[in-house]
């Protein structure tokens, strides 16, 4: 028969006791993957929960009732979800939690756990909760089913690890790849069996250009694989191929994620990235539309504008103009004056030559980049892309020659000049000559070589 679809949502914290915020999420990290190692359920992955939740403005745990539950968990699509709630009486913590069907909200069954109130008893208590779940969510499915016992429930003992393991994986999102680094570095330190910080810890290194050292760790992850969870192999996999292998393995590890979860936005935007990459863009669109569906179909905007934009991006190049005027107008709902759809908007004025509302976008573009503390060389290297991607490239060489004159030490102007340059057919003798000055400072930087 079918799996069982299930939602785990984070856990209220009941204890007035801020410290243990971080464990909202981590009840839910730990049951979510419990169950994903058992082929009888299909799990929505965190990820596509936190989505939903930041676009409905939940930042604040404590408002996730379990009617607030239940109404997200029928947007998800799920047949049940779990909700709960860490409280302290005392000296004394429990944590309670609730098996719900999704469609009617009636409690399928309460379950809960308790024990003396330590930081040290959370881990352990949360093990057990995850293994009453799993058991009774498998019994009402099998007439005869296996103990999940011998399941890794938790991958570390140390809360203190399992707290920078969560920090540190908020920050990578957020794009604050140093301190993702740093973080999920710690919690490796604290605990050097953590299996999933060390997988993560590779991305961290990978976005900060320290490859040589993600590369390292991934080889040594790969020497223990076999004892890895399927959804760890998985991660493991995906680093691999980035680090590796080539983008068709990449994609064949996404695809492997979205088996697991068809409703996570970032694994269809991913995917979208990669055919790009191939210029196979009908494929491209298909996952980007497929990203922009699952928000629509929760009533709810995207987490940023990057689906956005770079659909946008698409329907241009392939000619879909009337799409990609409808889709700025979806946009721009979501994300006013955001600078990255204020950029498509001056592409697309720009070649339907409509000057005078490009001129204005420009503005407004320009104003908002300021706002967001970027340089005047920043800002006349993005209107430059701009006239480059809309064909004008008398503008595009005045600006991209404008950055490289506020910043005439710059290698990263010196090498986006000299590709203009040569890769346009405007001078290519100057731009040979100024790359090679770039790769006389720095000899090893790929991009220029």
């Amino acid at each position: 028969g079918e799996r069982i679809s299930v939602a785990v949502m984070p856990f209220q914290n009941m204890t007035n006791d801020t410290t243990n915020n971080f464990w909202q999420s981590g009840i839910q990290d730990i049951l979510i993957t419990t169950l994903t190692n058992s082929e009888e359920f299909s799990v929505k992955q965190s990820e596509s929960i936190v989505s939903l939740l930041q676009s409905k403005g939940l930042i604040n745990y404590t408002s996730i009732t379990p009617s607030v539950a239940g109404k997200m968990a029928q947007s998800l699509n799920t047949d049940v979800y779990i909700c709960g709630k860490i409280i302290k009486s005392g000296e004394n913590l429990r944590i309670y939690a609730q098996l719900a069907d999704s469609k009617t909200e009636e409690i399928i069954k309460s379950f809960q756990i308790g024990g003396s109130y330590n930081e040290n008893n959370f881990l352990p208590m949360i093990d057990t909760l995850s293994v009453m779940l799993a058991k009774y969510l498998a019994l009402s499915r099998m007439e005869n089913y296996e103990p999940l016992d011998h399941l890794n429930l938790a991958t570390t003992n140390s809360p203190e690890a399992y707290k920078n393991y969560l920090n540190g994986n908020n920050a990578f999102h957020k794009g604050d790849y140093a301190s993702a680094a740093s973080m999920l570095s710690h919690a490796v330190e604290i605990d050097s069996t953590f299996t999933i910080a060390k997988i993560f810890l590779c991305f961290a290194l990978m976005n900060e250009d320290l490859v040589d050292e993600a590369k390292n760790l991934c080889l040594i992850l790969k020497e223990k694989s076999e004892k890895m969870t399927t959804k760890q192999k998985l991660w493991l996999n995906y680093v691999h191929a980035t680090l590796f292998e080539n983008i068709y393995e990449r994609i064949k590890t996404l695809k492997q994620f979205v088996e697991f979860d068809t409703q996570v936005p970032i694994i269809h935007s991913n995917l979208g990235s990669n055919y790009i990459q191939l210029h196979d863009y009908q494929k491209a669109i298909s996952e980007y539309e497929n990203a922009l569906n699952i928000y629509s179909g929760w009533n709810s905007k995207p987490i940023d504008a990057s689906a956005y934009y770079n659909l946008g991006y698409l329907y241009h190049i392939t000619d879909q103009i009337r799409k990609e005027k409808n889709l700025y107008k979806l946009a721009d709902q979501d994300f006013s004056d955001n600078p990255s759809i204020l950029y498509r908007h001056v592409v697309l004025s720009l070649s339907d030559d409509k000057s005078e509302i490009a001129n204005e976008y420009i503005e407004k573009l320009k104003t908002v980049m300021k706002e967001n503390s970027a340089t005047e060389a920043t800002i006349a290297r993005r209107l430059a892309d701009i006239y480059t991607e809309a064909g004008i490239l008398d503008k595009a060489e005045e600006y991209y020659r404008q950055a490289l004159s506020l910043e005439p030490e710059s290698l990263e102007r010196m090498n986006t000049l000299a590709y203009f340059l040569i890769d346009y057919d405007q001078n290519l003798n100057e731009g040979l000559e100024l790359v090679d000055n770039a790769l006389a400072l720095s000899p090893n930087e790929f991009e220029y070589l």
